[in-house]
């Protein structure tokens, strides 16, 4: 896992924990996978009221997991959390009343469930790259960008609805599952490049 998962030195976690050893990595990387992905089921649970809709704190952790783990040990980490939904954990914001499993996934919400997962990798993409913090927002700005946008494809022509319906059409999908969302997507953005800037400023790198 430790040559499959590289913690790269580059982004916080490999600054904070670095590697000395192969075994000594692989046990990181657990850690790290395991802690991210309960910090996203507990995000999931937690609701902020917030207008125009109240806003889970999924998003903020999704791009911060991102950006401190890098890309590959981002997605897994994500990856691992949607895993625990797969095998009937009640991990996700809806789940109860809606039962978890992998008929959750080709639901409403499926695809903003795997736009986590690209969301994580391009977080981490830029997060690696040792960029400014202005570059590091802009690959955050493109990770939500991209998580919103195959969230909304899937409701709008894939996600199996009430009566066996395929999607609810792009421009419902747009007003309900993305519109709606968008003032809170755009602070949960920044707050996740300010804790990743603070995160490097107390490490005394990066401009």
């Amino acid at each position: 896992m430790a040559d499959m998962l590289p913690l790269q030195t580059s982004t916080l976690a490999g600054e904070i924990f670095p590697a000395v050893r192969p075994r000594s990595a692989v046990l990181r990387n657990v850690a790290l996978a395991v802690a991210g992905s309960l910090l996203m089921v507990a995000a999931a649970k937690i609701k902020v009221p917030f207008w125009p809709v109240p806003m889970t704190l999924q998003t903020l952790a999704v791009l911060a997991i991102g950006a401190a783990y890098g890309a590959r040990l981002g997605a897994a980490t994500i990856a691992l959390y949607i895993a625990y939904g797969l095998a009937g954990l009640p991990v996700f914001t809806n789940t109860p009343p809606v039962a978890a499993g992998p008929l959750y996934l080709v639901g409403p919400t499926g695809g903003f469930l795997a736009g986590f997962v690209l969301a994580a990798a391009i977080a981490g993409w830029a997060a690696e790259r040792g960029a400014s913090k202005l570059r590091l927002a802009g690959g955050l700005i493109l990770a939500d960008a991209v998580l919103m946008s195959v969230g909304c494809l899937w409701l709008a022509f894939g996600a199996q609805m009430a009566g066996g319906a395929m999607g609810v059409g792009f421009a419902k999908a747009f007003a309900y599952g993305v519109q709606p969302f968008l003032l809170g997507e755009a602070l949960k953005v920044s707050l996740a490049a300010c804790l990743a800037g603070a995160g490097w400023s107390l490490l005394g790198r990066r401009g």
